[in-house]
């Protein structure tokens, strides 16, 4: 398996050299529209967050392949803590099929989603963003918009204990109403691959989506697609700090387990609270922060 130690290019998502804040920058202001005025965001609890320092944000993402939310906790991110501190996203391999689009996120900070890139980031000191569900989590079904979906993956668990992280959740509410899946036709799909269908261009799309969304009405298949201009909310989570630490933790399939549940169990209570509005946000807007201005070196 090649590694980011024999990188071939600073784009090719194996190198951590790729990010580029004047990129970020220039791009900023198109988020901070999206931000103020399409999607009208609201957040809360970003003191959770050191202002420095190595940590894994495990997030639960939304709304398709655009996935919004994910967009306008960027936006909030370089507001907060510029263009300059390190911050990397894991992505799954498959975007690099894609050489142009590929090219934007590696210099927005996206690596490939590896072991050894995500623990080359935490090892510099950066903060490392995952969405453990991956596809299946942006493309869930409608009625599924309200639960957390890690898809059984656990490698963000031995990652965290493996070195010494805390594990900081990320939630958010609004963004699959952007867009309403209907059904996920992947097993159908799959099963008639397993009797002989090829992929199109070659490519396992490991979701199936049908949805209602523009510009395509209805759609078939995980179609990128334009937004809808619903109402966000992110919220960052109080940290999870895991009672024990390193390779042995790791490999302790019962302990790696636990904890996997742990994280999933509270990012999920902490999602039913933010939904039925139990701390009074959705009424109130106690708690509720404003976009922050740009530090000084992002601007």
């Amino acid at each position: 398996m090649k590694s980011y130690r024999n990188s071939t290019s600073r784009f090719d998502g194996w190198s951590l050299d790729g990010r580029e804040p004047s990129v970020i920058q220039a791009l900023l202001p198109w988020g901070d529209w999206l931000y103020r005025h399409y999607f009208r965001v609201t957040t809360d609890g970003w003191h959770h967050l050191p202002s420095s320092g190595k940590l894994l944000i495990v997030g639960s993402h939304n709304g398709g392949m655009i996935a919004p939310d994910t967009l306008m906790f960027m936006v909030d991110w370089f507001h907060r803590f510029g263009s300059e501190r390190l911050v990397y996203g894991l992505m799954h391999p498959n975007v690099w099929m894609v050489p142009g689009y590929s090219k934007l996120t590696v210099q927005l900070g996206a690596i490939r989603a590896h072991p050894h890139t995500a623990t080359a980031a935490l090892r510099r000191g950066a903060a490392v963003l995952v969405y453990p569900g991956g596809a299946e989590d942006l493309w869930r079904p409608h009625h599924d918009r309200h639960r957390i979906h890690f898809a059984g993956r656990k490698g963000f668990i031995k990652l965290a204990l493996r070195e010494g992280v805390p594990i900081v959740p990320a939630i958010s509410m609004g963004a699959h109403e952007t867009l309403i899946i209907l059904a996920n036709l992947y097993p159908q799909l799959r099963q008639l691959h397993e009797w002989g269908m090829p992929w199109l261009l070659g490519i396992d799309p490991i979701v199936f989506p049908i949805y209602l969304g523009l510009p395509w009405g209805l759609a078939v298949g995980p179609l990128p697609n334009i937004p809808l201009p619903m109402q966000i909310h992110t919220r960052i989570c109080a940290p999870i700090v895991f009672e024990r630490s390193g390779r042995a933790a790791a490999s302790d399939r019962a302990y790696v387990d636990a904890c996997y549940d742990r994280v999933g169990m509270q990012m999920q209570q902490e999602l039913d609270r933010l939904v039925q509005g139990l701390d009074g946000l959705a009424s109130a807007g106690n708690g509720v922060e404003s976009l922050a201005p740009v530090p000084r070196q992002a601007r």
